[in-house]
């Protein structure tokens, strides 16, 4: 029975871990992603923590506690900061033991920790390799990168690496990209390190080969991850184009794949006629993560940017439809894992906001932070973690929006904004984007946190709620009261 909503980020708003895969053991689910740390110079500076939850009360996460450190790795680098732990992925061998298969940063090998449990601390375990004993990155091959575990029904284990961006500083040690979308390795189960075939490519096409192929638009850039669903395999996977991840289906894992469709874009980009970036209904960046069924539900796990910057990114989820084989383009809400809408009382925190932008819109972002003028954006205050200070929306000035989806209003009558700042002007809050106000909030300069009111003249249960300041200066947006 479930005990508590679940927002959008699902995990607290001072943790930061983007590169999800979520996988269900027993009753409850495990995330393994990178881990950043909130305002950090690059990504995955963090040792890997883990997060889980029961199967039947998705707002109830519980941390783990920090399940492998960086330096446990005999290659890691001497120099953490463009070395990171980058996005991992879980299976479990026929030992019963788990096994997280990751990538560091400057080693160009596939690395391997165990564990007895699934979120306990994990050991180093070894290097993928061939059997001459040469791990794989070794060879010449294409970068390995982002490693995506798949355990078969049969037995059989697959591994699936690659990185496909020409000139990404990335790659400045001299490794090259792929060409021909991700590698796929068969791994020995009984050991689960030695390759038995590969590297192979599976038909999933690169920037080159895209021109005139259902992948055209969506070719493969980076964060393979394979999952079964009945009788057909779904390899989800970043596009080109970053924001957004795709899929692609086929009847077996090693091959003969063709393009499925997009899953989730992080700027809502393909629905609703957001064409492009430069109509993104939130800041766009990367985004890596996979789908999962859970008693009959389906949920793309993916993450989002805060902190006007790529390198502060948290954890994300939706669900998602699923009819005839076939996965339909879920929008970014607020109440995610929820399944159903929030409720229509109680105080919510505005950085579980799924839409934001200012006047000119949302930005591309980029490891350098983009200037504040005229964006809102997700931030919090000082560097605490566990327990640390929450997140909220800073910068809202003239134009800015922030959206929230979807809340029960059937019995809501006023609303509140709590805010801090040098604003004076009007709070319009609308079902819609620019659609008819619902309630006009005046507000005034204020030096702390005060809250401000107005008559919510609105009902229906499932309604976003749109907030658009009018006015002068700018406001930190804390939360929001319904009652």
């Amino acid at each position: 029975m479930k005990t508590k909503q679940a927002f959008n980020p699902y995990m607290p708003s001072w943790e930061y871990v983007p590169d999800a895969e979520p996988h269900v053991v027993g009753d409850r689910v495990y995330v393994y992603g990178s881990h950043d740390i909130f305002n950090g110079l690059n990504f995955c500076l963090g040792d890997y923590v883990c997060w889980s939850a029961p199967v039947d009360d998705l707002g109830n996460w519980k941390y783990e506690g920090c399940i492998y450190k960086r330096e446990q790795d005999p290659a890691a680098p001497r120099i953490r900061l463009t070395n990171g732990l980058a996005a991992p992925d879980m299976a479990q061998g026929p030992d019963g033991r788990f096994y997280l298969y990751y990538f560091m940063g400057g080693t160009k090998m596939i690395s391997v920790a165990v564990c007895d449990q699934p979120a306990g601390k994990y050991e180093f375990y070894g290097y993928v390799k061939y059997e001459d004993g040469t791990p794989i990155g070794k060879k010449g091959e294409p970068f390995q990168f982002d490693p995506g575990i798949f355990k078969d029904d049969d037995g059989r284990l697959y591994l699936y690496t690659g990185f496909a961006l020409t000139g990404n500083p990335i790659l400045l040690d001299g490794s090259k990209p792929t060409e021909h979308g991700p590698m796929c390795f068969e791994l020995d189960p009984l050991d689960m390190l030695t390759v038995k075939s590969g590297p192979d490519y599976i038909g999933i096409a690169g920037e080159k080969e895209a021109a005139g192929t259902s992948y055209e638009g969506h070719p493969f850039l980076e964060a393979s991850s394979m999952r079964r669903f009945g009788d057909t395999y779904y390899f989800i996977y970043s596009s080109m184009n970053s924001h957004e991840l795709c899929y692609a289906v086929s009847s077996r894992p090693t091959g003969g794949f063709t393009y499925g469709g997009t899953l989730v874009s992080i700027g809502d980009i393909g629905l609703d006629g957001v064409t492009d970036v430069n109509h993104a209904k939130n800041y766009t960046g990367n985004t890596h993560g996979s789908l999962i069924e859970i008693n009959g539900t389906y949920y793309v796990f993916y993450h989002r940017h805060s902190n006007r910057k790529q390198s502060s990114r948290q954890a994300m989820a939706e669900q998602i439809r699923f009819e005839d084989g076939k996965f339909y383009q879920a929008e970014l809400t607020s109440c995610g894992l929820n399944g159903k809408p929030l409720a229509g009382k109680g105080n919510y925190p505005a950085y579980i906001a799924c839409n934001l932008y200012g006047k000119k819109g949302t930005r591309f972002l980029s490891m350098i932070k983009h200037p504040k003028n005229g964006y809102p954006y997700f931030t919090q205050d000082g560097t605490d973690r566990e327990g640390g200070p929450d997140q909220y929306i800073a910068n809202m000035g003239d134009g800015a929006v922030a959206g929230f989806k979807y809340f029960d209003l059937s019995d809501t009558s006023r609303i509140r904004i709590n805010i801090k700042g040098s604003a004076s002007g009007t709070v319009l809050v609308s079902t819609k984007e620019n659609g008819t106000p619902r309630a006009q909030i005046q507000i005034q300069p204020v030096r702390q946190i005060w809250g401000f009111s107005a008559d919510l003249d609105v009902s229906g249960d499932k309604q976003a709620l749109f907030f658009q300041f009018h006015g002068k200066g700018n406001f930190s947006f804390y939360s929001f009261d319904l009652k």
